[in-house]
Parts: structure tokens; C-alpha cells; sequence
């Protein structure tokens, strides 16, 4: 935005819109709760920047292309949108905002990429999208992927016109062109249109046309002519359109997946295309330099510079959007933006487990579920050596193994402890994007692979059959025929084939495997043309049992297979590509003799990329779609949303582990819903019930953050850690009429923690000295109706100590840990009740060890004694203290009310030796100091280490321990000296003198929270 120099917007494939007012160096998602997330055209009103209007559905020629719903438009810069219609367009390509009237806008819309439509062309609105008018409509296959306005004359737009169709298979050996595909002018806002033809325009076959004007009548295009592929290139005119002439034949121009053309607002001879890098040229494209990219490409798809400031732009590419304020000498990064696109998941059997999967032009991923450093970063990811977007998996046993597939077949198997990438694909000739009767084995846009449940583990690969290796990838068999629908004798194989002819050809590929949990004999295939084959016998023999109904050509996108229940599996369908977005599931319990139909209750106009069945729970099944997350209790009868805070996103797979469910989308990274344990406890009685506590799933022994370093900043991108601790979930049928309260009991029914709906953030002694945005105090309980999750940290109450300290381990999405915290409890059986209006919940709690840690019970119980004593002296330290002081400060009343009458000098006297009789009690430093704050302080630290780390307590700290408690004694023992001989000496000339006395506080409350020995004698 001119107006606001460090104000951005992007609009994502898949992810919707992101903001920046730092130039880039933080975003902020804008359409995450919108119902569509690719975006095509975004477009701020020059005359009101507030105004911002969106186009949904990506326009790049890509197999996975996103659809959209139509335009949004927000007047309050991004924070609400409205939607504004158009919703049968699918794909926007562009959208001009008249520059004086922020009302009044075009939009050029590509139409479906899979059939034929009529709401395509370019739309008018001047009412800022209340109503619109088709003002071009060239044919029901020809849409508007671009517009462009001349800077003099903003009435005179362009429209480039795109005949294109896509195909259920991956057809990028067909060009994407047609008689629609042309140019057009209008010369009056957009109202009417002229194709412009001749003079040097191109009258060939044309493909994807990008558009760029300039100042004097300029216009740059960059044509695709599939007729005579070395006519294609860069043309332009310099007559307002009227003739043409070929400026540059460089092979990398036209594209259609790129086709973007900028020119620099200051110099119409500068211009850039973008593509695998960013091109400039200086002469109007006689010649190039490159003026941005890295080895591997980069794929650049936009460009924006400032018109008022040109040092000051934006480029958008597959790995996201970066900045540059000195003319593109420096660029933000693209490393702080979570638009990442994910198809499959895999993870291992590590704790915390790693999740592994392929993104989309941007490499690998390994991931921890958990960081032992408070927040997953940089520190907790690496690449693991595949391709871009497809499989990757861990070798079951052994995480540092990783296979991957990738493009055209490729298989790749990588060793973490090296970093050795050996490619083992059985047939090592690469076929992507090919015609497939060209070649031994063909794939499509995901190379499927798959480990065997049960050892010893056989890695499977999909062609169009079946791959077999059990020495990871040295030795292949081929396990089955060709699993797709080729018929021998087929014709018509080339060219453009129906989709008829192309599956008889044989153009279908296996897309999904799933071997069964049960045997390894089992495994069920699903093809992208239509199929589910099943093996019962390791491949010898192959049935075909795919569900009638199922269209030939909807591709079986995921089969899952139970492990519950013998022959019962799931296929997820996906028929986009024939044009067709409702969703499609089945279920068979007959290893598919029969099969139901389970996609009623997922929403109309959203098709089904994923079906998962949760592994402990029979009919709670997941399912992921191009707009969200489902959940069924009844095995797929009903469904119901589980969107929860997940961005709209197509998600792509989910991946049941452990407790946790995955989600890979594509568009918005990778996401988990932590513990989905209240999921598989849920039943109609729970939902009936005034109140329910769910059974919590084993709590383990971890801390939350053991970072000694300085905390990351707040701008360092971050993903959330699960929580630390026991997760306890429970549901009110209505708002709680009084305090809901939640006992924590140990083994033998004595309370070890007790929270309550009324309890409040504790107030501490403890300095900060940092911003308080770093202070996040937990939510006490809710009385709220609903399912609501509370978090306790497995530590016994705080031991009390005269002052407290803030941990370094801290992270910007959590609390700061105030230390000392509390030990954590041992490991072992608890029991948890939850008291609601007088009625009282159980539920039992299970503890154990990080499965991490190697050490002994016997050593738990020494860490928890020492602490245990480390609180006991801490609580002495504390009460003398708050004695001493309380003693002082009442001698120094006393001296300031007496001042200097000299009839009281005798009793000033008396008062000053016991005042400096204390002093060494609050005054003095180093260890042999008996000043009860600074021995305090060092207890709480010993006990903040101590409770750091499951061991037993060093020598060291056993000695430093008996070092203090020395102290403590000799300490208390001064003091009770002096209170109790010289305090009552002083006390007895107070009384005569007709002074009150100087007393000295009983115990004191343990404050907000109880200390560790009372909870003990509970």
C-alpha cells in the first residue's frame, strides 16, 4: 500500500489472506475463518485503501489447483468480509478496482478448470459487488485469468481470455489452449469488449496469455502459441493494442503457470517477468538479466512495486511472499509464514514422535510433536531428504531411515546419521508429467508408497502396479497386474484422448495404499481412475471390489483399513477433476463384497480427500475435505464438524497417532489436535449428563520448557507445544450454579492439589523486569456450559519462599514459569473428582515417566524428599523472616514517634540495640551471612535446579542442603533469643512508659497457594 509504505497484503494458493505492517517480518492470517482459502486476485482500492476485494481460486495450471467460492470484499482492512457473490466462478484470475471509485470493480473470472460452465468471462460491479453484470462471455470453456488498465487512460483495460481444461489424470502433456484464448479491449471501463486480432497479434492456438500496461499507450503480453511453440514469447504494442510485434522468444516466457508481466511505474522499458527466477530486462525485453532466484527455482508467480516508491516491492512465489524496500538489494524472508502445503503424513514411534511429510515446491519436513524447549522452532525441524510434496516415511524401528517418493517414481531413502540421499526406485527413468503409454511405468501427481504394518516390513510403490521390496529398496518385485482399468486392444491413445479412451489406455495409476494392520497378506488399492483393488494373499491374486456408484475416474484419494474389526475399510473419493465437488465415502465390513455409502452429512460442494478410523475406538471415524475437518460417532452415518480453530484449508490427510490427530492441508502446514481422548469417550449418556469428567489419557512426566538460552523474540515464528502435564476434560450441560472445584487425590485418597473456578491468578513476590506481554496466568476453571479443558502440571503447590524469580525458560505463547514451581509428583495411580452444584465426578488418572528417562523409583522418591525439605526449610526461612521484619518495622514506628524526646532516651536505646541485635537476620551476603532473605534465595534456587531434572539430589546438594539447614538453625535460634528475652525486656519498658507493645505476627497464611507440607497432612 503507497499509503502505508510497511503495510503488505498476499493472497496464498491455499492458505487465504495475510497482512504485514513490518515490511515482512510478521504476518497475520486475515481469512481464516472464511469459507474458501485459495486465492486467485487480491486487490486494494487506490482511492480507499481499506477496501480490499478477494478472489478465490488459484488460476495456476497445476494439477492440485484449489477452487474457490467467488469474491470477498472487506471495508475496514481485512478485519470483516463479506461475501460478495460470484460463487460459481471456481477460479479468479484478476480484479481492477477503478482508481476514483472504490465501488467500482471488475473481475476476471477462469470459470472450472473440469467442465464447462457459464459463469466465466469479466464481471462488473459498481456498487462494490452488491450486484454484478457478465460483460464478456466468450464460451462456456474460456474464462479471464488477467486484466490490465493503461495508467493514463484507466477506462482502457485489457482482458486476457484462457481456453483451459483439466483432466482426471496429469495431462501437462497437453497443452491447455483453445480458439477461445485471446485478448481483449474495452475502451470504456469494461462495459463492452473488442478481441483484438491481427496487425502481429498471433493467430495460432493460444494458451495462457499474462498482461502488463504501461505509460503512452504500452502493452506487454506473454503469449503461449501451442501451434508454433517458437512463436511464443513476449509481445508488445505501443499503440493502445492496435499493432503488435515479437520483443523476445526466450523459452522461459510463456508458461502457464507463471505468464506474470510487471512494469516498473517510473520506466516502461523496465519490465520483469516472473517464473522459476525474476527476470528483468531494460530495453522492453530485448534482453534479460536475472533478478532474483536460486538454484532449484524458486517459482515466482507475482510481482508488485510501488508506483510512488519503486524501491519498495513485493514478490509472491511457491514458498510464499518477501519484501524488499531497496529495490530488491534485500528481501524479507519467507521462513515466517505457516502456508505450506502437505498431502501426506507419517510419523514414528519416537517420543516425542516426529512427523514427516512433502510440501509443495518447498522439500521435506521432519517435525517434533514436542519441543523440550517450550515452542517448536527452527531447533526441532530438518529435511529429510525426498522430494517435494510426496510421501515420506520413516522405517518402522528406525527413525534415522527415511523413504520418500517424489516425482515420476522416485524413491528415495535417506540416512539421518549421513545425510546420504540413495535413490532405490525399482525402474530409475523418470515419467512425470508424460503421456503414460510412453513409458514402462507411469505415476501421477503423487508417487504412493507404503510400509507393511507387521515385520518384516515391505515397502510397497503404486505405478499403475504394485511394487514390492523387504531390503528397503534394493530388490523389487512386481506383487500384481496392472490394477487400472487399460483394456488390451485400446485406441485413440494419443493426442487428446476422452477420458473414456485415456482409462481404456491405461492412464490410471494406483494412488492410495493401504496394507492392513491385521496382515501383511492384506492390502487394499485405490487408482485415480476409479478402482479399489484388494490382496488377501500378498498379491498372488488381486479382486476387484470397488463400490458401485463409484465413478469411473473419481480418484479413491485415501483407503483405510480397520484395525478393530476384520474386512472393514474405508475409501475417501474424490471426482473434482470431473467437475463433480460433492464429497463421496463408503464403508465395507466384507472385505468389499459390499460397501455403504457414508458422505451424507458432509457438507454439498466439498469433496473428500481423506477417511481416517480412529485405532481404539470402533465407528469414530475423521475425515478431511477442501474446506475442512469431520468427525463421525456412528461410522460415517452422521457427521459433524471438528474445525474447531483449524484454518479453512483442504486437508489433504489425517494421521490417528497415539492420542493425537494430524492434519497436513494444503495451504495452511500442519496442524494437531492434542488428546482426542473426550473424542473416543463420547457417547449419547455423556451428552444427556449434568455434568461428565472424562477419563484422561496417561499424563507423562515432561516440563514444559527446559530452554537455559535467551527466550526466542516474539517475531521468530513458532509452533505450539501440546501441553505439559495431565490434560483433564470435562462438560457441563448447563453454567455451574456455584464454584467447580477439582480434587487431585494420590494412591491413598490424601489430596495432593486442589484448583477451583474462584481460585485467581496468584500474586507472588517476584520482580519482572521484562514486558508483562510475557505474563499469561492459566484460566481457572470454567463454570461454563460446554466441554472445557483444564491442564494441571503434575507439581505439588509452590514451596513458599520471601521472593520469587522469573525462569529464562520462557516462550511467547505461554506463561512465564515464576520459580520455584513445585516438584512433580511420582509416577503412579491417582484419582481425580470434580465437584459441580453438589454432585461429585471420579475419574481415575495414570502417571508415568518420560519414556525418555532412565531412572530408578528409588531415585524419584530422593528428588521428592529433598524438595520436600527444601520446602520444609524454606516455609521456617519464610515464617522467621516475616517475624523479623514485622518486628522492624514496628521498631522503626517506634523510633519515629518517639524522635528526639530526650525523656524517652532510655527506651530509644533499648529499641535501637534490638533492632541492630536483627539486623544480621536481613542484612549481610555470602554463605556464612544469617540473613534469612539471601539463604532463602539460595533454597530456591537449589530447589528450582532440583526440581529441574529426574534424579536424585547430587552430593553437592545434599552438602549445600545440610550448609543451609545449619544456617536456618543458628538463624532462628539468634531470633528466638531475642524474642523471647530481648523483645520482652524492651516490651516491659514500653508498658511502663504507657507505649503499646511491639508484638510479633502468629503463622502467618501460606498465601494463595498451600505449601507442600500442608497438602501433605490433608
Amino acid at each position: 500500500m503507497s499509503t502505508q509504505p510497511n503495510t503488505f497484503y498476499m493472497g496464498t494458493a491455499g492458505g487465504g489472506v495475510w497482512k504485514t505492517g513490518d515490511a515482512g517480518r510478521t504476518w497475520q492470517p486475515l481469512f481464516d475463518q472464511q469459507p474458501a482459502s485459495p486465492v486467485g486476485a487480491l486487490a486494494v482500492a487506490l482511492s480507499d485503501p481499506n477496501v480490499i476485494y478477494v478472489g478465490t481460486g488459484e488460476v495456476a495450471a497445476r494439477y492440485d489447483v484449489g477452487a474457490g467460492n467467488g469474491v470477498y470484499r472487506s471495508v475496514d482492512g481485512g478485519k470483516r468480509w463479506q461475501h460478495m457473490g460470484l460463487d460459481a466462478t471456481r477460479h479468479i484470475g484478476a480484479i481492477l478496482v477503478d482508481p476514483q471509485h472504490p465501488d467500482t470493480v471488475l473481475v476476471g473470472a477462469l470459470g472450472h478448470y473440469y467442465g464447462p460452465n457459464q459463469e466465466r468471462g469479466v464481471f462488473r460491479s459498481t456498487d462494490g459487488g452488491k450486484t454484478w453484470k457478465q460483460t464478456l462471455f466468450i464460451d462456456a470453456d474460456t474464462g479471464v485469468v488477467d486484466l490490465a488498465a493503461d495508467p493514463d487512460h484507466p477506462n482502457v483495460i485489457y482482458a486476457a481470455a484462457w481456453q483451459v481444461r483439466n483432466y482426471p489424470w496429469l495431462s501437462y502433456f497437453q497443452p491447455n489452449a483453445g480458439p477461445g484464448s485471446g485478448l481483449y479491449r474495452s475502451s470504456d471501463g469494461g462495459i463492452s469488449w473488442k478481441r483484438i486480432s491481427g496487425h502481429g497479434w498471433p493467430s495460432d492456438t493460444l494458451a495462457r496469455i499474462g498482461i502488463a500496461t504501461a505509460s503512452h499507450g504500452r502493452v506487454y503480453a506473454v503469449v503461449n502459441d501451442t501451434t508454433t511453440k517458437s512463436a511464443s514469447g513476449l509481445y508488445r504494442s505501443d499503440d493502445d493494442g492496435a499493432t503488435w510485434h515479437a520483443a523476445s522468444h526466450e523459452s522461459w516466457l510463456a508458461n502457464d503457470y507463471f505468464s506474470r508481466i510487471t512494469v516498473d511505474p517510473d520506466n516502461r522499458d523496465r519490465i520483469y517477468s516472473a517464473g522459476q527466477s525474476i527476470r528483468r530486462s531494460d530495453d522492453g525485453g530485448q534482453h534479460w538479466t536475472v533478478f532474483k532466484g536460486a538454484p532449484g527455482g524458486d517459482d515466482y508467480h507475482y510481482l508488485w512495486i510501488d508506483p510512488k516508491n519503486t524501491q519498495r516491492m513485493i514478490t509472491a512465489s511457491d514458498q510464499g511472499a518477501v519484501v524488499s524496500l531497496n529495490g530488491g538489494k534485500s528481501w524479507s524472508s519467507w521462513y515466517n509464514q505457516p502456508t505450506g502445503q502437505f498431502y501426506h503424513l507419517s510419523a514414528d514411534q519416537q517420543f516425542p514422535y516426529w512427523i514427516y511429510s512433502g510440501q509443495q515446491d518447498s522439500g521435506t519436513v521432519g517435525i517434533a510433536s514436542r519441543s523440550d524447549y517450550g515452542s517448536i522452532s527452527y531447533r526441532d525441524w530438518r529435511p529429510v531428504g525426498g522430494d517435494e510434496r510426496d510421501y515420506d516415511l520413516p522405517y518402522p524401528g528406525d527413525p534415522n531411515i527415511v523413504f520418500g517418493s517424489g516425482l515420476g517414481g522416485r524413491v528415495s531413502r535417506w540416512d539421518r546419521r549421513t545425510g546420504a540421499v540413495q535413490n532405490v526406485t525399482p525402474w530409475p527413468v523418470n515419467s512425470y508429467g508424460e503421456r503414460p503409454t510412453d513409458f514402462k511405468y507411469h505415476y501421477t501427481w503423487i508417487t504412493p508408497i507404503a510400509f507393511s504394518a507387521q515385520a518384516p516390513y515391505a515397502l510397497y510403490l503404486g505405478a499403475q502396479v504394485l511394487f514390492r521390496s523387504t531390503d528397503q529398496g534394493q530388490h523389487w518385485d512386481v506383487i500384481s497386474p496392472e490394477l487400472n482399468a487399460r483394456k488390451d486392444g485400446a485406441t485413440h491413445c494419443d493426442g487428446s484422448p476422452t477420458t473414456a479412451q485415456a482409462r481404456d489406455c491405461g492412464y490410471g495409476v494406483i494412488y492410495s495404499i493401504a496394507p492392513s494392520p491385521r496382515s501383511n497378506d492384506e492390502i487394499w488399492i485405490g487408482t485415480d481412475d476409479g478402482l479399489v483393488q484388494l490382496t488377501r494373499d500378498g498379491g498372488k491374486s488381486w479382486h476387484n471390489v470397488t463400490p458401485k456408484g463409484l465413478p469411473e475416474w473419481a480418484q479413491v484419494s485415501s483407503l483405510d483399513v480397520s484395525s478393530l474389526q476384520a474386512g472393514t475399510a474405508y475409501a475417501a473419493v474424490d471426482n473434482h477433476r470431473q467437475d463433480d465437488f460433492n464429497p463421496h465415502a463408503w464403508r465395507t465390513q466384507d472385505y468389499g463384497a459390499s460397501w455403504t455409502d457414508i458422505a451424507a452429512g458432509l457438507p454439498a460442494g466439498s469433496f473428500v480427500s481423506v477417511v481416517r478410523a480412529d485405532p481404539t475406538r470402533a465407528g469414530l471415524l475423521y475425515a478431511g475435505t477442501d474446506r475442512g475437518a469431520f468427525v463421525s460417532f456412528d461410522d460415517g452415518t452422521h457427521w459433524q464438524s471438528l474445525q474447531r480453530n483449524l484454518p479453512t484449508a483442504w486437508v489433504r490427510d489425517l494421521l490417528v497417532h497415539g492420542n493425537d490427530l494430524i492434519a497436513a492441508t494444503q495451504g495452511r502446514a500442519i496442524w494437531i489436535l492434542d488428546d482426542v481422548t473426550p473424542l473416543r469417550q463420547a457417547t449419547a449418556d455423556t451428552e444427556r449428563a449434568a455434568a461428565h469428567l472424562y477419563t484422561p489419557a496417561t499424563a507423562l512426566r515432561v516440563r514444559a520448557n527446559q530452554n537455559k538460552d535467551t527466550p526466542l523474540p516474539p517475531e521468530t515464528p513458532v509452533g505450539k507445544n501440546p501441553p505439559s502435564g495431565a490434560v483433564i476434560d470435562y462438560r457441563l450441560a448447563a453454567n455451574a450454579k456455584g464454584p467447580v472445584t477439582l480434587d487431585i487425590l494420590d494412591s491413598d485418597g490424601k489430596l495432593v492439589r486442589r484448583f477451583s473456578s474462584a481460585d485467581k491468578p496468584p500474586t507472588l513476590d517476584a520482580e519482572r523486569y521484562f514486558a508483562d506481554d510475557w505474563v499469561k496466568p492459566q484460566a481457572a476453571l470454567s463454570t461454563k456450559a460446554g466441554t472445557h479443558r483444564f491442564v494441571w502440571d503434575l507439581r505439588y503447590p509452590r514451596p513458599q519462599a520471601i521472593e520469587y524469580g522469573y525462569s529464562i525458560a520462557a516462550t511467547w505463547d505461554s506463561d512465564t514459569p515464576v520459580t520455584p514451581e513445585g516438584p512433580l509428583v511420582l509416577p503412579g495411580n491417582y484419582q481425580l473428582v470434580l465437584h459441580v452444584d453438589g454432585k461429585s465426578y471420579r475419574a481415575p488418572l495414570v502417571i508415568a515417566l518420560d519414556p525418555r528417562e532412565q531412572v530408578s523409583q528409588d531415585e524419584l522418591v530422593a528428588g521428592l524428599t529433598y524438595s520436600r525439605n527444601i520446602a520444609a526449610l524454606l516455609q521456617r526461612v519464610w515464617q522467621g523472616y516475616g517475624e523479623v521484619e514485622a518486628v522492624r518495622d514496628q521498631l522503626e514506628a517506634l523510633d519515629h514517634k518517639l524522635g528526639k524526646n530526650a525523656a524517652h532516651q532510655a527506651l530509644l536505646d533499648s529499641a535501637n540495640l534490638l533492632h541492630s541485635k536483627t539486623s544480621p537476620l536481613v542484612e549481610g551476603a555470602g554463605e556464612a551471612s544469617l540473613n534469612l532473605h539471601a539463604i532463602s534465595d539460595a533454597l530456591a534456587a537449589i530447589a528450582t535446579d532440583v526440581e529441574g531434572a529426574d534424579h536424585a539430589p547430587t552430593d553437592g546438594q545434599q552438602q549445600a542442603l545440610a550448609h543451609y539447614q545449619a544456617s536456618v538453625d543458628q538463624a532462628l535460634a539468634q531470633w528466638n533469643a531475642i524474642r523471647t528475652t530481648d523483645l520482652p525486656k524492651l516490651n516491659k519498658q514500653l508498658h511502663e512508659a504507657g507505649i503499646a507493645a511491639i508484638t510479633v505476627p502468629g503463622d502467618r497464611a501460606a498465601g494463595p497457594e498451600r505449601t507442600l507440607q500442608s497438602s501433605q497432612s490433608d
